[in-house]
């Protein structure tokens, strides 16, 4: 089977398409024939050996999540039946990147009627993230104001949905691409913002007739992470899913002084991984992934996979992601020439 490899940490020409054979699943696994593959950000890091909360142990084929058939189950595993259509996390966080791969059954969700492998293969990540976040975590409320940064990525893409589908009262879209304000608009942002102009907190402040943002959902880093602290109302929360500048969060003099000293506003910064949630509190994050198939399903959030690419160019969609020249999600297909 062909499968996309790295054996060195590096930039995104370390992946290396390689032939291995198709592994047997042990017990209590299946084996899946792999029809779309979803590229995540996790994948990137994990690349270029960035800091991650799992080892990434070389050589290593990246991809947490993917969908596809049935082909083989292991022993003691009574289902799904060979042949039925699944979407699942494969092991931990790596062989998606494959043509076939195994997985615990546990992890393997039979795909609901009406929805396609590329729609499958970008639900479980990017999707449970956001709503984890939005309801579980920052316990999002009617009439909450949400600023999301990174609104056209993977995350963002679903967080501006699902924050209009918990009742938000205004959505805030940033991004670093004026570009793609239009597409951020059309998944439901009342307005959008670029973080990368100075003093841009000073627009979330005339947005919110100086309110500020109930709920912030931060994934750049570095030393805009400061000024998204700035666009915090009293008992905001902030959710922190990612450092895409690949600079430690950084706080100012001001900004520190605004928690410290300002007991009044009573704010909270929350660090987010989806991993942990799936190892130590597997029926949440179970319960939110069954609860956005819902959403989907019902057609109140749409899943935006705007990029389909063959497995061979998984080089190209990393450069894509890091290079922030993607809306919504990668997916490559392991059969595609």
């Amino acid at each position: 089977m062909k499968a996309v490899q790295f054996q060195s940490y590096g930039s995104p020409d370390v992946l290396k398409i390689i032939k291995l054979d198709v592994p047997s699943p042990a017990a209590g696994e299946v084996l899946i024939r792999i029809e779309s593959a979803s590229v995540n950000y996790s994948d990137v890091a994990r690349r270029s050996n960035a800091p991650y909360p799992f080892p990434t142990p070389l050589p290593f084929i990246p991809g947490s999540e993917v969908s596809g058939v049935i082909e083989a189950l292991g022993v003691g595993v009574d289902g799904p039946p060979v042949g039925t259509p699944v979407f699942a996390l494969v092991g931990q966080g790596a062989n998606g990147y494959a043509q076939y791969a195994v997985t615990p059954a546990a992890q393997v969700i039979p795909i609901p009627p009406g929805i396609d492998f590329n729609t499958a293969a970008a639900l479980p990540v990017a999707g449970t993230t956001a709503l984890l976040i939005l309801r579980d975590i920052a316990q999002l409320q009617p009439g909450e104001n949400v600023l999301v940064q990174g609104a056209a990525g993977g995350v963002g893409s679903y967080a501006v949905q699902i924050a209009r589908v918990l009742g938000a009262g205004m959505v805030i879209g940033a991004t670093s691409a004026p570009a793609k304000f239009e597409a951020i608009r059309e998944l439901g942002a009342d307005h959008v913002i670029d973080y990368t102009q100075p003093n841009w907190h000073l627009q979330v402040d005339s947005l919110t007739n100086g309110r500020g943002v109930n709920l912030l959902l931060e994934m750049n880093g570095g030393d805009s992470f400061a000024q998204s602290l700035r666009c915090l109302a009293p008992f905001g929360r902030a959710v922190v899913y990612g450092t895409a500048s690949r600079k430690p969060l950084r706080f100012d003099d001001q900004s520190i002084l605004h928690f410290f000293y300002n007991p009044s506003l009573n704010q909270s910064i929350h660090v987010f991984n989806l991993g942990l949630w799936f190892g130590l509190r597997s029926a949440a994050a179970g319960q939110a992934m069954g609860d956005l198939i819902g959403l989907v399903a019902s057609g109140q959030v749409k899943v935006p996979v705007n990029h389909v690419l063959p497995l061979t160019q998984a080089s190209e969609a990393h450069r894509l992601m890091e290079e922030r020249r993607t809306t919504g999600k990668i997916i490559l297909k392991p059969w595609q020439e």
